[in-house]
């Protein structure tokens, strides 16, 4: 299973050494990627061909109901039975886009990130992600899918997730100047924010979980769920791969910073009457008082 091309890691390299540390980031839509947008709407091109229309977060909203689920691809997923969830009502975070018709008949939205699950499961997003699907991708995301077929977007609600320290086409922010913005608010400790406004960029805390929680926060839902976000079993195989296909894991290194993400977040919804709620007996979030609910567990699990 490729996880990244050759060709990749050496742009990566060509760019860490002829960029430096503030544009290194280039390396995101370098070669061809090239994105137009005001307010978040706007047009991406790749090569100078149109490849999509880009909406900004109002259409993620408008489509949003009062529950927001935010669905992982944690091992905990697999005894789980979540054919009750509401439709159109989940964030499916890249495995979990497996689960669109069969436990979900049709997700509120899809969110990838990561262009290394591009290059392992282009076959699962074709396959599984219909036509009209709002899709949160990152940079990297929307040029990896337009290496491999830059026609695929046209047809799908394509959202950006822009990394607010790292945004696309500027130059690297440092914390100082993060904190300075009037759409966001960071943790005492400065090392871990929200982005009030994700058109303009959001904080990427070490896992899509973290990009999705702030887009659904915006569309101000009464509750948000959690499923499959479990953090702490990260070593395992996602509940979509066996042991001997399972592709590495950053989460469990990443994990600490994740949660303080989480908790600043909760601390924002509390304040906005919205109501945190997590599906997963196993998840990380039970050590910060996140509790758990046990809905969606499968009735053998009960």
């Amino acid at each position: 299973m490729v996880d990244r091309p050759w060709h990749r890691t050496l742009v990566k390299l060509g760019a860490r050494v002829l960029l430096g540390s503030s544009r290194v980031h280039a390396q995101d839509w370098f070669p061809g990627l090239n994105i137009v947008r005001k307010s978040g709407v706007g047009e991406v091109f790749y090569h100078r061909t149109k490849i999509a229309d880009l909406s900004n977060s109002d259409r993620l909203r408008d489509g949003a109901s009062d529950n927001i689920y935010i669905v992982g691809s944690g091992p905990s997923i697999r005894d789980s039975d979540l054919t009750s969830l509401e439709k159109d009502s989940a964030i499916l975070l890249n495995g979990a886009i497996g689960l669109i018709g069969e436990q979900i008949a049709a997700p509120l939205a899809v969110a990838v990130e990561d262009e290394r699950f591009v290059w392992r499961h282009s076959e699962m997003m074709r396959r599984r992600i219909k036509p009209g699907t709002i899709c949160l991708f990152s940079v990297p995301v929307l040029r990896a899918i337009s290496e491999l077929d830059s026609r695929w977007l046209s047809d799908k609600t394509v959202i950006l997730i822009d990394n607010i320290s790292k945004p696309y086409g500027a130059r690297r922010r440092l914390t100082d100047d993060i904190g300075k913005l009037d759409f966001v608010r960071l943790n005492a400790a400065g090392t871990a924010g929200f982005s009030f406004a994700p058109d303009l960029g959001v904080f990427q805390g070490g896992s899509v979980a973290v990009s999705a929680l702030q887009f659904a926060l915006y569309c101000a839902p009464k509750t948000i769920g959690f499923l499959g976000i479990d953090i702490s079993n990260a070593g395992e195989p996602r509940f979509y791969e066996t042991s001997d296909e399972a592709a590495f894991s950053g989460i469990a290194r990443a994990e600490g910073r994740i949660l303080e993400h989480f908790v600043l977040a909760r601390e924002i919804a509390l304040e906005r009457g919205v109501t945190f709620v997590n599906y997963s007996p196993v998840s990380a979030l039970l050590k910060h008082g996140f509790g758990y609910d046990d809905r969606f567990a499968a009735a053998s699990t009960i």
